[in-house]
């Protein structure tokens, strides 16, 4: 006969898949619910930033790095919205379930604090790349731009989107009201984001702003993104792939120590 397994023990094996599948499907369904404010307005935006710049700058701006000035913009305007929405997906989720008190809901059940950590983002990559699709699917064509390396491009949006939305789990963990929150998004998240060189090449700005724009992992995202989809960029790419794969990690097992931690999270 088999002997009764000790409480507490995970009968499960060493991943409880279907509890971070649970989750993951849980932050899907919360943006997917909204799909309006989530999904169509994230859209709406991207398109009004190049009408905006479009009529702001006219056809009289020279070209960028051989490309008109639209096309240059377009991969980090692209890149701007889905960091953003993966950013808000987490922070909003968490400190939600914090302010409310039903937190307790996500710490009970037999999740490790990885698997807590991956569901997660999961849901804030899987919302970052619902929003990335549609501008993608609407801004190329019309722009008339054709997709350089698409799977290099998606690796750099992916990779950004577990990024933020790690960010996005370390200011939920760390805020107790929505103000601190955004605060973060304001003053930090906000400023790299338009710091990065989505609007311009570093050969245009000065050396020592140059030299800043190289100590922020956003410039290496979106002009991955950018080499994904019109094959040019101002760094290597290569370069860029392999510090966002470190900060993307450092950020992430943060995440995963506060939470095995508790910090901020249980009384």
């Amino acid at each position: 006969m088999n002997e009764p397994s000790a409480m507490g023990m995970r009968r499960f094996g060493r991943i409880n898949w279907l509890g971070m599948k649970t989750l993951a499907r849980r932050e899907m369904q919360r943006f997917l619910s909204i799909w309006m404010q989530t999904i169509m307005a994230p859209l709406v935006t991207a398109g009004l930033f190049l009408a905006i710049f479009s009529i702001a700058i006219g056809p009289g701006r020279g070209e960028v790095m051989g490309f008109s000035y639209l096309h240059f913009i377009a991969p980090g305007i692209l890149t701007m919205t889905v960091i953003q929405n993966a950013f808000a997906n987490t922070s909003s989720s968490l400190l939600v379930s914090k302010v409310q008190g039903n937190i307790v809901d996500t710490l009970m059940p037999p999740l490790s604090a990885g698997e807590i950590v991956a569901g997660y983002i999961a849901g804030g990559v899987g919302r970052g790349l619902f929003v990335a699709l549609p501008i993608g699917l609407v801004m190329m064509p019309v722009l008339g731009i054709t997709v350089q390396s698409p799977l290099l491009a998606l690796l750099f949006i992916t990779l950004g989107a577990a990024l933020m939305a790690g960010l996005g789990l370390l200011a939920a963990i760390f805020a107790n009201k929505f103000d601190q929150v955004a605060a973060i998004s304001n003053f930090v998240i906000t400023p790299l984001s338009f710091l990065s060189g989505t609007f311009y090449s570093v050969e245009a700005v000065p050396p020592v702003m140059a030299h800043l724009l190289h100590w922020n992992p956003i410039f290496y995202l979106i002009d991955g993104v950018r080499y994904g989809v019109l094959g040019i960029s101002d760094r290597s790419p290569l370069l860029g792939l392999a510090i966002l794969t470190t900060v993307t990690a450092i950020i992430i097992v943060w995440c995963w120590h506060w939470v095995r931690r508790g910090y901020r999270l249980k009384p």
